[in-house]
Formats: structure tokens, sequence, C-alpha cells
């Protein structure tokens, strides 16, 4: 891993690159690889064909609306539909970097549609699931918590169709948030603070407030983990 990564800096820095962008790209590729446990020549390909491909992705002068690259997030809610919406527009996740944000490009030339899907994987899983998926052609493209999400080409569902003659400007918006991840944050917040309200005395003593807070927090925290096993019962 160390010296495919080294290599790949070198290249990266050879194209002109940004230093602090180099360390940045590169950062996020280590801890992807050790997150999954992927071989990077297996997972990127070879290291010169690789850093290539994130070149010709770089529009450093480009204005937003015209970039190839693109780095967004969506919640656990919205996740789905967003890829699903920006895939059909011609966007191509490379990646998810350790912010959690997915990490994509979309070719200038030749621009076509792509698809995905959400898996929930145990530890441990991602290679039989990447064995099983890939002879109708999915490939990992990203890792987050126990959700592993894959890509292909849509041609191979639709064909030709697939291709993209002008698509849509990229957009401004970088943060999609469903109604949804705003209502379990509002309800946490006020699982948090409620409970330190009712619990303060009187006479203004703030260790009721705190110990109230205290409360609240393994509420909030009961509520969110309730949630997240929930989600993680439904069908990926």
């Amino acid at each position: 891993m160390i010296t495919y990564l080294d290599e790949l800096k070198a290249l990266l820095r050879e194209g002109g690159v940004p230093a602090e962008q180099v360390e940045a790209t590169v950062s996020d590729l280590a801890a992807y690889v050790a997150e999954t446990g992927a071989d990077p020549e297996e997972e990127f390909g070879p290291v010169g064909d690789f850093a290539g491909q994130l070149l010709t992705a770089r529009a450093p002068e480009a204005d937003p609306a015209d970039a190839t690259e693109w780095r967004w997030t969506a919640d656990i809610f919205a996740d789905r539909q967003t890829l699903a919406r920006f895939g059909d527009q011609g966007w191509e996740i490379d990646r998810i970097d350790h912010l959690g944000r997915f990490v994509s490009h979309r070719d200038p030339e030749r621009p076509q549609r792509w698809e995905y899907r959400r898996e929930l994987v145990p530890p441990g899983g991602g290679r039989a699931l990447a064995a099983r998926l890939a002879p109708e052609g999915w490939e990992p493209c990203g890792t987050w918590m126990y959700y592993r999400y894959f890509k292909r080409p849509r041609a191979a569902s639709v064909g030709p169709a697939a291709q993209l003659d002008s698509p849509p400007a990229a957009p401004r918006s970088s943060v999609f948030f469903s109604r949804r991840f705003y209502l379990l944050m509002a309800v946490a917040l006020l699982a948090l603070v409620a409970p330190g309200l009712v619990l303060a005395p009187s006479d203004g003593d703030g260790a009721g407030f705190f110990a109230g807070m205290a409360v609240g927090a393994c509420v909030a925290i009961a509520a969110l983990a309730s949630m997240w096993f929930w989600m993680a019962r439904r069908r990926p």
C-alpha cells in the first residue's frame, strides 16, 4: 500500500497538482484502503492509469457549473435517491472520503449514466459481497460504516441509451439532507435538553440541569441507536 500510494503521490505532483491537494487525495485513499482492506492496485487499477484518471478529472480553474469533479454528501435517508438522480446526470462515484462525502467525476468528452446500489455489509463480508455482485457488472465504489456502495454503467441495463449528449451543469450545492434527517436531529436535541430543563431546581442550582442533560444524552443516544438498528434491518 505504501509503495502504491507513494508512487501515486509522486505522479500527481509531476502532473502539477498542488501539494495540499495531493496530500488530501492520498490521505482519503489511504483511509479507504485501511477501512476496506482492499489491495490498492486491485481496487484502483495500475497506478499510472489511476493517476491519469485523477489528473484528467481535475478542473482547477473551471467554473463550478462546468466542473468534472465534485464532492457531495447526503444522509442515509436520501443517499440512494440522490445517487440515482446524479448517476442519471453522468456522475460516477470514485470513493467515499474520510468525511463521508461521495467523491465523483464526470467524463467531459463521453459522459454516460451510472446506477448505484447500497448494501448492508457485516464486518469482513465486503469481499464476498463484491464477488457475488461482480458477474452483474457491479463494482465497489465506497464504504460508510456498515454500508457498502456499488456502481455500474447504466449501459449494462439500457445499452446505448446510457450515453449523455448534453449533461446538465454540476450542482452548486454539495449537501443533500432529507426532512427526516432534520427531524431526527431535532428529536435528539429535544431529548438532550428537555430533561435538563425539567429536572433543574427552581433555586437555580445547575447540578440538576446537568444531571438532566446526562439523562437526556442517554435518551438521545438510545433514540439514535434505535433508529440505526431499524434502518439496518430494512432492505438496503
